[in-house]
C-alpha cells in the first residue's frame, strides 16, 4: 500500500469512528426520548434498560452510519483542503480519484457490512426491542401517590393523600373510593388519619394499613342489585383504630411476552424469510380476487333460479321448453309481484354489496402486508447504496469548500441528510399507500443522491469554484452587462422610430 493511501486512511478512518459513535449517541437519547413515557415511572431493573438501551442502538445503525460517513468525508476532504494538502496532492500528478480510491474500497467494504447487518442482525434485534418494549408497556407503573391528587393505580380505587412522610413513607389524611361495584359506585369511602402501603411483589398484592379512620358503606348484602330510595337509608359505619386491606393487583411484576407474537412482521424477517412469506401472501391475495369473482357471478344466478322454479306463476307464463327471458318474467307479473320482486332485489343488492366490502377490505389488508414485505426488502439494499452514495457527495463537498472541523461539516451534513430522510420518508409513503410502484418509491432518494454526488464528484475533479463568490459575481456582471447592452439597442430602436 502507498503511503499516500496509509495518509488518506489514517486520515479518514479517526473521523468516521467518532462521527458515528456521536451520531449513534444523538439517535439513541432521540429515541429514549420518544419512548419515554412507555419506560419512566416502570421500576424497572437497571439490566433491562441496559438492554433496551442496546437494542435501539442496534436500530439506529441504519441512519448512523451513511450520517458518519458523510461527515467524516467531510470533515477529511475538508481538512485536507483547509490545510493545502489536497492542492499539493493534486500539483504532484495525482488526481481526485486516485485519492478517493482508498476511501471507495474501504466505503464498498462498509456497505457490504451494512447490508449484512440490516439482513441478519437488525431483524433480530427488531424482534427483540419491540417484545421488550411491549413487555414494558405492560408492566404496571410503579405506585408513586401525588399529594393532594386522586391516584387511579390500583383498579377499582382512588386514593388521596394530604401529605406524605418521604422518609417513612407514611401518608396522612387518606380518603379511599372503593369501586369494585361496577353499578353502585361511591357507596363505599373510608377515610383515616394515617397509613402506609405495602407492595409483595412475589404474590402481586398490595397492602394498606391504615389507622384511626371509619369507613362508611351504604349497601349491605344488596349484591349487585341497583339501589332503590328506602335501600339508600341503608348504610354502616365503621369505625377502627387499626385497618389492613389487602388488594390483589395484576402486573405488578416484569414479565416478558412471548417473541412468536411478533415474528411475523415485516421489520423482523430477513431477505429469504421476507421472500418466502411474500409468496404466501399473495397466494392469500389472489385467492380472495377469485372467491369475489366466482361468488358475485353465481350467488345472484342461483337463488334467481331458485326463486323462480318454484314460482308456480313462473311454470304458469313460461314454457320451459324454451329460453326463459326474463323481461317476459316479468311483465307476466302483478303490481303487487313487481314490488316484492323489486324489493327482494334492492335486498339482495345490499347483501351483495356489504359482502363485497367485506372481502375488499380483506383484500387492501394483504395487500398492505405485501407492500410492506417489498418495501423492506428494497430497504435492505437501499441503505448499504445511500453509504455509498453519501461518501460520493461528503467527499467532492469537502475538497470543494476546504473547511474541516465540526462547524461547517456539520451544518452541510445535517442539511443533506434531512433532505434525504424527507424524500425517503416521502417515497416510502407513496409505495405504502400504492400510488407508486415499490421500487420507485424506496429508490427515489438513492436516485436523488446518485444526482447529486455525479454533479459534485464532476464539479470537484474540474475544480469548479462551485461555492466561491468571485465566480458567481462575474456571472451577475456578464448578465447585467447584457441587460443594459440590450436596454440601449431598445432605446435606440425607439429614437429611431419616432425621427421616421
Amino acid at each position: 500500500m502507498k503511503k499516500l493511501h496509509k495518509f488518506i486512511l489514517k486520515s479518514y478512518a479517526g473521523p468516521l469512528a467518532m462521527t458515528f459513535f456521536i451520531s449513534v449517541f444523538i439517535l439513541v437519547m432521540q429515541g429514549l426520548w420518544r419512548y419515554a413515557d412507555d419506560i419512566v415511572g416502570k421500576g424497572l431493573d437497571f439490566s433491562v434498560m441496559l438492554e433496551l438501551l442496546f437494542y435501539v442502538a442496534l436500530q439506529v445503525v441504519p441512519m448512523a452510519l451513511p450520517l458518519a460517513i458523510l461527515l467524516a468525508a467531510l470533515m477529511t476532504f475538508g481538512n485536507l483542503g483547509e490545510n493545502y494538502e489536497l492542492t499539493a496532492i493534486k500539483a504532484s500528478g495525482v488526481s481526485l480519484f486516485r485519492i478517493m480510491k482508498p476511501l471507495v474500497y474501504l466505503t464498498l467494504f462498509v456497505s457490504v457490512v451494512a447490508f449484512w447487518f440490516s439482513n441478519n442482525v437488525l431483524p433480530v434485534a427488531n424482534l427483540k426491542f419491540y417484545t421488550l418494549l411491549y413487555s414494558v408497556r405492560q408492566a404496571r407503573p410503579e405506585l408513586e401517590i401525588k399529594e393532594k391528587v386522586y391516584y387511579d393505580g390500583v383498579d377499582g380505587f382512588r386514593i388521596k393523600v394530604d401529605h406524605k412522610n418521604p422518609k417513612t413513607g407514611m401518608m396522612y389524611d387518606l380518603i379511599i373510593h372503593d369501586h369494585r361495584d361496577k353499578v353502585n359506585r361511591n357507596v363505599n369511602v373510608t377515610m383515616a388519619d394515617s397509613g402506609k402501603m405495602d407492595i409483595n411483589d412475589r404474590m402481586g398484592v398490595i397492602q394498606l394499613t391504615l389507622y384511626d379512620g371509619v369507613t362508611y358503606d351504604e349497601k349491605v348484602a344488596l349484591g349487585n342489585a341497583r339501589m332503590t330510595e328506602k335501600s339508600r337509608q341503608m348504610y354502616r359505619h365503621d369505625e377502627f383504630t387499626e385497618q389492613v386491606v389487602q388488594v390483589k393487583v395484576d402486573g405488578l411484576d416484569f414479565s416478558r411476552v412471548d417473541e412468536s407474537v411478533f415474528k411475523t412482521s415485516d421489520r423482523m424477517k430477513n431477505l429469504a424469510q421476507l421472500k418466502h412469506d411474500t409468496d404466501s401472501l399473495l397466494c392469500v391475495r389472489d385467492s380472495i380476487t377469485i372467491n369475489m369473482s366466482q361468488q358475485s357471478k353465481t350467488q345472484q344466478m342461483r337463488k334467481t333460479r331458485h326463486q323462480y322454479t318454484s314460482d308456480s306463476l313462473y311454470s304458469a307464463v313460461i314454457d320451459t321448453s324454451k329460453m326463459i327471458s326474463v323481461d317476459s318474467v316479468f311483465l307476466a307479473f302483478t303490481d303487487k309481484q313487481v314490488s316484492d320482486v323489486l324489493e327482494e332485489a334492492l335486498r339482495q343488492a345490499r347483501v351483495n354489496k356489504q359482502y363485497v366490502d367485506e372481502r375488499l377490505a380483506t383484500y387492501i389488508e394483504e395487500q398492505g402486508k405485501i407492500n410492506r414485505h417489498e418495501m423492506e426488502k428494497h430497504r435492505k439494499f437501499a441503505m448499504p447504496v445511500a453509504c455509498l452514495l453519501f461518501f460520493f457527495i461528503g467527499a467532492p463537498l469537502g475538497a470543494i469548500i476546504r473547511k474541516g472541523g465540526l462547524g461547517m461539516p456539520v451544518v452541510i451534513s445535517v442539511f443533506f441528510f434531512i433532505f434525504y430522510y424527507v424524500t425517503d420518508t416521502f417515497g416510502a409513503k407513496c409505495a405504502r399507500e400504492g400510488y407508486w410502484p415499490i421500487w420507485c418509491g424506496m429508490w427515489l432518494s438513492t436516485v436523488v443522491l446518485a444526482i447529486i454526488g455525479s454533479f459534485l464528484t464532476y464539479k470537484s475533479a474540474t475544480d469548479s469554484a462551485l461555492f466561491k463568490s468571485e465566480a458567481y459575481q462575474k456571472v451577475a456582471d456578464k448578465l447585467k452587462h447584457r441587460l443594459m447592452k440590450m436596454g440601449h439597442k431598445q432605446d435606440e430602436s425607439e429614437e429611431n422610430n419616432v425621427q421616421q
